[in-house]
């Protein structure tokens, strides 16, 4: 499946770019408020329109910095104004980014020369822009939206972001200016997919040109290098593979405000599509809190996953470091029992040939499929070691269980009352399937659903 197409938000401070994101998107996930420059950052939701789903972004206002320094209209808030720079920054890099602009300007205060700076910059960017007059609350606003045609840079829809009139129009627009998907659509490409995330400067680049065997990437040790993801093609044993390198994803409250949130969302959205992603922590370091967020992201997507202890040359060792190691890596990634770990170093090679082998294994496991009666003879197995939970004098009952899906396998459990089964009892039945059949790297999904019987006996 192809990423989604990416429509930003542009305009300066307090023109309701934030209440017509809500609007899109359908909920309130930005913050709005009435004082200019409240939006600091960008944020991001998926949205859908007509059946076509893009990535609408939300980013901080563009202000005149001249009118700024001499208190002219619209001033940014004391507290806001430091962030001049920053906001202008993020929304330049939005532009950059993406395929659709909106510009936001204000019905109420007509064009401005805040508004004809932020169209210059749009010219300059040489994208689809369409103008969506906000705040049009009333039919004499409405009919007030012409005049932004003077600003010459596209279609003008007066819209209301707080009521929502105006919207579908706009949309429609934004719609037909989205670029085809077609020629970049990963459903054409059948080449197993791997990505290559992690916290920044852990040795991600270094890894992807190890495993080319040439430099393919920039390798810095500066933190960031990366600013979005790379596909590589290569032929392995003579079969298509594609490695994605990304942007290392920090710590949120390290954040960048100019260019590492978009890293952080180009890491998800890669993420997203690989079949397997290697996790890469730092052996110098240890692990981290956010290691295990990272880990959080790919378990979200429910994407297999191989953990990668890079720069493993760097260790002093005896005969339990890596005994130790290992402990310790899974108490801290103890939600991921089922992920296998590779001690590797990018700089010398040790170990490296091992990684695309255990990718394609693991791919494999994605698609594998348990027969049905195999099933049924783990459950009544497991249910004669390890009885079944009881709650209110009733005990849970499984009266049937298959393997339904795969990428990533799933198992759908028939059974007297859902409310029964334990998130424990699901973990120990999950922990029996994989003792007969591991799903190496995989994680597996587990439904409860009454059966037939147990319904009709309810109504």
């Amino acid at each position: 499946m192809s990423n989604p197409s990416i429509v930003a938000l542009v305009g300066r401070p307090n023109v309701g770019k934030s209440t017509l994101f809500n609007r899109v998107v359908g909920q309130r996930l930005a913050v709005v408020h009435e004082r200019p420059g409240t939006t600091r950052d960008r944020q991001q939701a998926d949205a859908e329109w007509n059946g076509v789903v893009f990535t609408l972004v939300d980013t901080g206002g563009i202000e005149d910095l001249e009118t700024v320094s001499r208190g002219g209209s619209n001033p940014l808030a004391e507290d806001s104004a430091s962030f001049i720079h920053e906001i202008r920054a993020q929304a330049e890099v939005a532009i950059a980014e993406a395929d659709v602009i909106i510009l936001v300007v204000d019905l109420m205060t007509g064009v401005t020369g805040a508004d004809q700076e932020v169209a210059d910059i749009l010219r300059r960017a040489d994208k689809p822009v369409i103008v969506a007059a906000s705040k049009g609350d009333n039919m004499k606003l409405r009919d007030q939206a012409a005049e932004f045609y003077a600003l010459g840079i596209g279609e003008v829809f007066a819209v209301s972001g707080m009521h929502g009139s105006g919207v579908g129009d706009l949309l429609d627009e934004v719609v037909n200016a989205l670029p085809s998907k077609a020629a970049e659509s990963d459903e054409d490409d059948e080449s197993l997919k791997i990505a290559i995330v992690g916290r920044p400067n852990v040795g991600k680049s270094s890894l992807l040109n190890r495993m080319m065997g040439e430099d393919r990437v920039i390798v810095s040790s500066v933190a960031g290098t990366t600013r979005d993801s790379i596909d590589t093609q290569l032929i392995w044993h003579g079969e298509p593979l594609t490695l994605i390198d990304t942007a290392g994803i920090r710590r949120r409250g390290k954040i960048d405000r100019t260019v590492e949130k978009w890293s952080v969302l180009r890491a998800i959205k890669a993420i997203k599509r690989a079949n397997v992603v290697l996790l890469l922590v730092d052996a110098a370091e240890g692990i981290t809190a956010q290691d295990t967020h990272i880990a959080g992201y790919v378990l979200d997507e429910m994407k297999s996953v191989i953990i990668l202890v890079n720069k493993w040359d760097a260790i002093e060792k005896d005969t339990h470091t890596i005994n130790l190691y290992t402990d310790e890596v899974r108490r801290s990634f103890k939600f991921l029992p089922y992920a296998p770990l590779l001690f590797v170093s990018a700089l010398t090679g040790q170990r490296v040939s091992k990684i695309i082998p255990l990718a394609k294994q693991v791919h494999e496991e994605r698609f594998y499929r348990l027969p049905t009666s195999e099933v049924n003879r783990i459950v009544r197995e497991a249910m004669g070691r390890q009885a079944p939970p009881t709650k209110g004098g009733r005990r849970l009952k499984i009266r049937y269980a298959s393997q339904v899906a795969v990428d990533p396998p799933k198992f759908l459990f028939h059974v007297n009352d859902t409310e029964l089964a334990h998130f424990s009892y699901q973990r120990y039945l999950e922990n029996q399937i994989r003792d007969v059949y591991p799903f190496i790297a995989t994680p597996i999904l587990m439904e409860f659903r009454p059966s037939s019987e147990d319904r009709k006996k309810k109504r």
